[in-house]
């Protein structure tokens, strides 16, 4: 039961070419840092990332852009990232954008065993183009499949060694529904404690979810855009 493995290279070893990747996180809040610096720094290519965005210019995913090791891309929103723009514009990467309540639902739906459902969102739009759409007591609803993946990287703030994780404040963002819908979900976290110290009310994911969990070696947490108040003058 103890799933503890030594680091992000370990934990990674058997991520393949191709791989379909969910990486949790919200802008910078809340990322696998050490995992996708460990994946730029093993070179897999071709990799399908589904993700709310693609980091920024030199990191998060954004490291994994300019590597040019992602070849398609599922999220919600372009951001910050000058170099995905301009790849998008070039033709060199397929980039899917999905309603942000949409795209948390279908993931949630890969977790939960559910194909498919309807939802009202992106209904008359280009969202709903060659999607089976019904109507549902005078409503049209599109139908949206689920998102699933071969692996899934979060990032927590405590975890134990049968890998039962708590996540901190936005840190609750994807993580959580992204643990649940993966073949294999890899954990890291910020401290590791013995198995009984997590109060077990307060466990956001359960062990039976994850399969490997690491102690990260290093979080930026960088802040993705600082926004200061003017200090008024005393004159």
């Amino acid at each position: 039961m103890n799933k503890v493995v030594a680091s992000a290279q370990a934990a990674i070893h058997d991520v393949f070419d191709g791989a379909t990747i969910m990486i949790g996180g919200f802008g910078l809040c809340g990322i696998p840092e050490n995992l996708i610096r460990a994946l730029v720094k093993k070179g897999t290519k071709n990799l399908h990332t589904i993700s709310n965005n693609v980091g920024v210019d030199g990191l998060g995913n954004g490291l994994l852009l300019a590597a040019g090791q992602i070849r398609s891309h599922i999220g919600t929103y372009v951001g910050e990232n000058k170099l995905l723009e301009e790849m998008v514009l070039q033709g060199k990467i397929d980039l899917q954008l999905i309603p942000q309540g949409t795209f948390s639902e279908r993931i949630r739906a890969g977790g939960a065993g559910i194909p498919a459902f309807f939802t009202p969102t992106g209904v008359g739009t280009v969202v709903a183009e060659n999607k089976e759409t019904r109507e549902f007591d005078g409503r049209l609803y599109v139908m949206e499949h689920a998102l699933k993946a071969d692996f899934a990287f979060v990032k927590a703030w405590k975890g134990d060694k049968w890998g039962n994780l708590i996540y901190r404040k936005t840190a609750q963002n994807f993580n959580p529904m992204m643990a649940t819908a993966a073949k294999v979900t890899i954990a890291e976290v910020e401290e590791i404690v013995d198995i009984g110290e997590l109060p077990a009310d307060s466990v956001h994911t359960p062990s039976i979810y994850v399969n490997r969990i690491f102690r990260g070696e290093l979080f930026e947490k960088r802040i993705e855009r600082r926004t200061v108040r003017k200090v008024a003058s005393s004159s």
